[in-house]
């Protein structure tokens, strides 16, 4: 079991930054991917970030030039830094990681961009 504890959500005026936190813990042997997907009310959730073991980054075109994704192997911890935030950016942002088992998932934490 892996669990992954998410912090640094909030609220925030637009044109601000936020960075948010995601670390696993437990039976963690290998991992793999790690990044970032968020969900808003009323839609699907999107993929914002992910982030390979050896660094290599992939961005939603929505967030480019914006966010920034980056990762601790050794504190095995994912990072979304996000600056000239958006209203349209409101939503529950989700971390996950790959192992060589199943995706594991965060439990959201809310990002609330006032205009």
């Amino acid at each position: 079991q892996v669990q992954l504890v998410e912090s640094g959500g909030g609220l925030v005026q637009a044109g601000g930054s936020l960075r948010l936190s995601c670390a696993a813990s437990g039976r963690i042997f290998s991992l793999h991917a790690m990044g970032w997907y968020r969900q808003a009310p009323g839609k699907q959730r999107e993929l914002v970030a992910t982030i390979t073991t050896g660094g290599s980054r992939n961005y939603a075109d929505s967030v480019k030039g914006r966010f920034t994704i980056s990762r601790d192997n050794a504190k095995n911890t994912v990072y979304l830094q996000m600056n000239s935030l958006k209203p349209e950016d409101t939503a529950v942002y989700y971390c996950y990681v790959d192992s060589a088992g199943p995706r594991w998932w965060g439990q959201g934490t809310q990002v609330t961009v006032s205009s």
